[in-house]
């Protein structure tokens, strides 16, 4: 196994295996894992696996989770179809800084993302360290948010353009999660910045010390919450990736985020993710 690093803050890739065997062979899954926690993000060439293969790899980290607005593959639970075409101009979900599913109580530990059809040019990923935007931001801002807890919702992102009966119904089936604006990661003890896109506002700023008068609340809190979202897009914390039929992407989606380039023309985007059930940020 060969390993390059990509860039000094994030990402690595990997070379000299396959998916396929590591799904069977422990030693092999061991080191992918230690790889993953050091870069945060892996990416392979040239994987031509199963879609069987894709999921055992993705189960050795752990049980997998479907998604209730994208499609899974009917024979493979927890394998989630993310397939975009000429039709779909206006689907545009990915192209915002996130980090899977915060809107859950227990978001994603990670996923592993398979490229089945791709735009010839265009139509790249990024990633951001989130646990190095924590680390870079100035002591004051660290003071200030290092007792905040957010909420973070699928009705204000993937609901808003449903008609009200179903966003409401959405709602009721994933209420707002809250978690810490600061998590720490459960394997390496790295403090994250764990605000993003679906994050809708702090759930306790509004107190005498943040707030003078009433009007503080709206404005000091919305402030800030844009202020520490904005850090995702720092190019130093990033890494970009261009996808080609059987590129993979491997992340942990505990101290990263991401956002999917949609810079091409009206054409056929397939991508098959296996998302890996986490743990309760703290």
């Amino acid at each position: 196994m060969q390993v390059e690093q990509l860039t000094c803050a994030i990402g690595a890739e990997i070379s000299g295996i396959n998916l396929a065997d590591a799904a069977r062979d422990e030693q092999l899954f061991a080191e992918i894992r230690q790889l993953l926690l050091r870069h945060k993000v892996l990416f392979l060439r040239d994987q031509d696996i199963s879609r069987a293969d894709h999921v055992a790899f993705a189960r050795r980290f752990g049980e997998l989770e479907d998604h209730p607005v994208a499609g899974s593959d009917p024979d493979h639970p927890g394998l989630v179809r993310i397939y975009k075409s000429p039709e779909q101009p206006n689907d545009r979900y990915e192209n915002a800084w996130h980090t899977d599913a915060t809107w859950r109580d227990i978001p994603p530990m990670g996923c592993v993302l398979r490229c089945v059809e791709c735009p010839p040019v265009g139509g790249d990923t990024m990633w951001a360290n989130m646990a190095l935007a924590y680390e870079m931001l100035p002591d004051e801002v660290k003071a200030k948010i290092a007792n905040l807890r957010a909420r973070h919702s699928i009705e204000a992102s993937f609901g808003a353009a449903m008609p009200i009966e179903k966003r409401l119904a959405l709602k009721a089936q994933f209420p707002d999660a809250e978690h810490p604006v600061v998590r720490t990661h459960p394997e390496t003890g790295e403090k994250v910045l764990f605000v993003n896109a679906f994050t809708t506002h702090f759930s306790n700023f509004h107190t005498p010390e943040h707030v003078r008068y009433g009007q503080d609340f709206s404005m000091g809190g919305s402030d800030l919450l844009r202020y520490l979202i904005g850090q995702a897009y720092i190019p130093e914390y990033q890494v970009r990736w261009r996808w080609k039929p059987n590129s993979v992407a491997i992340w942990d989606n505990r101290s990263t985020q991401h956002y999917a380039v949609m810079d091409y023309p009206p054409c056929h985007r397939k991508m098959e993710r296996a998302g890996i059930i986490g743990d309760k940020p703290f």
